[in-house]
């Protein structure tokens, strides 16, 4: 059996353009979604104290944390210092996929017509749910 050089090329680049377009790693998709997750955002007041000490820790850099009390889980998501006020962290999606709790969030950045201060500031946002599964939560 004889095999071309120019076969082997074609395989592989078929092999390559197979990979890139479907991705090489597994990962969880809209698809996988087996419900929407319901969930409130939580102020600092209604935060544990254990929570809070954390987040006050951890708040300089990016973080992703969850804390679970009792009946309920809460997830703290900051996104480190910023240079100014006015920013605010949107949830574009909680759901339970067969794997996992998946939560997908935004920094959203000042508007161009707010009045912001010029003083570094360290968005974050705590939401609170029920404590369903033992499932690992994945941040998006």
């Amino acid at each position: 059996m004889h095999i071309s050089i120019k076969n082997v090329v074609r395989a592989i680049t078929v092999v390559a353009l197979t990979l890139i377009f479907t991705g090489c790693a597994a990962q969880e998709t809209a698809a996988d979604k087996l419900k929407d997750l319901e969930f409130t955002v939580v102020g600092e007041a209604e935060q544990p104290e254990a929570l809070k000490d954390i987040i006050a820790e951890k708040s300089s850099s990016a973080f992703q944390i969850s804390y679970t009390i009792g009946e309920d889980l809460y997830i703290a998501i900051g996104y480190g210092e910023q240079p100014s006020g006015g920013y605010s962290i949107s949830v574009n999606a909680f759901y339970e996929t067969p794997d996992s709790l998946m939560i997908d969030t935004t920094l959203l950045g000042p508007g161009s017509a707010e009045n912001v201060t010029d003083t570094p500031t360290t968005p974050y946002i705590v939401i609170k749910t029920e404590n369903i599964s033992d499932k690992p939560i994945a941040f998006k």
